[in-house]
Order: structure tokens, then sequence, then C-alpha cells
């Protein structure tokens, strides 16, 4: 590929992503060749609050707890949309207010479903 099929506006993206990785790569060596490592039987064992462990680190999570997780996340994402629309609502008129509705339509849809899946319900 060379400079001229590559836009000149994409370099500067280009050379920030190239910095950050390697960024990234050099802070891990230098970690790795500078960190202490005395690893003994108390240091390994899982931390609960200096309390001794009394069960297998290896605990499994119910379904629903990744469930909750996800919609958590889904419907955080989401609302994250609410604020550019409120700042840029004055220019944007009532176009923007009819898309908006049908948004938070879809999602109260998405949580009258959920909700009678009970999927928001922690214990049955």
């Amino acid at each position: 590929m060379t400079m001229d099929t590559l836009p000149r506006e994409y370099f500067g993206i280009l050379l920030l992503f190239a910095f950050g990785v390697l960024f990234g790569v050099l802070l891990l060596l230098v970690g790795r060749f500078f960190r202490l490592s005395r690893p003994y039987r108390e240091k390994l064992i899982a931390y609960e609050s200096g309390n001794e462990p009394t069960e297998a680190p290896r605990l499994r999570f119910s379904v629903k707890f990744y469930l909750i997780a996800i919609l958590f996340v889904v419907f955080d994402v989401e609302v994250i949309y609410l604020y550019p629309w409120a700042v840029s609502y004055g220019h944007l008129g009532m176009f923007a207010l009819v898309e908006m509705l049908l948004f938070i339509g879809l999602l109260l849809v998405g949580y009258v479903y959920a909700w009678k899946k009970e999927v928001l319900q922690w214990e049955k």
C-alpha cells in the first residue's frame, strides 16, 4: 500500500495508533524486567479480606448474573445517547424529538420484555 492510496488525513491516526501500541508493549516489557517476584505460599492464596479461604476459588456463577450484567450494560450504553441529544435538541427540532421518542419506546419495550421474562429478579 503506497501513500498515494492512503489519504493523508489518516496518517495522524495511524501514527497515534502505532504510538499507543508501542507504548503499551514498552510498559509491559519494562514492568516485566523491573518488578519483584517473590512468590510464597501465603501470597499465592486467594485474598478474602484477611480471612482464610473457606471454599474453592473457582465458583460457578449463575447464568442469571450474566443476564443482569448484559442488560445493565445495554441499557446503560443506550441511555448515554440521551445526553448529546438533549444538548443539541435546539438545533435538531421536531425530527429529533420523534426519533428520541422512538428510541425511548424501544428501550421501554426491551425493559418490559426483560421484566416479563423475570430476568430482573435476582432470586425466585
